[in-house]
């Protein structure tokens, strides 16, 4: 069984994820190993904290902010430290 991910890691893997075009919430518990439930609360505090943005279309687009990018880069050197 794998070790369990920190929330530092699945931060940064849907800010990852996000980056560029954007991603729907679909893509993105897919993608990151979630379920609709537990990606909530993450989309939320990523929103909140300006590091993701809502583009409005017939289904939101996550996307990526420029400090989004920089916390991006800053838990994956974290975790790199501690690999």
């Amino acid at each position: 069984m794998p070790p369990k991910r920190s929330k530092d890691q699945i931060n940064a893997q849907i800010l990852s994820l996000c980056h560029g075009d954007g991603a729907i919430k679909t893509k993105i518990v897919y993608q990151v190993g979630l379920n609709f439930r537990t990606i909530l609360p993450y989309l939320t505090l990523l929103t909140e904290k300006s590091l993701l943005e809502v583009i409005q279309n017939d289904r939101p687009i996550y996307k990526t902010t420029e400090k989004g990018e920089k916390a991006m880069r800053c838990l994956t050197r974290i975790e790199e430290i501690y690999s």
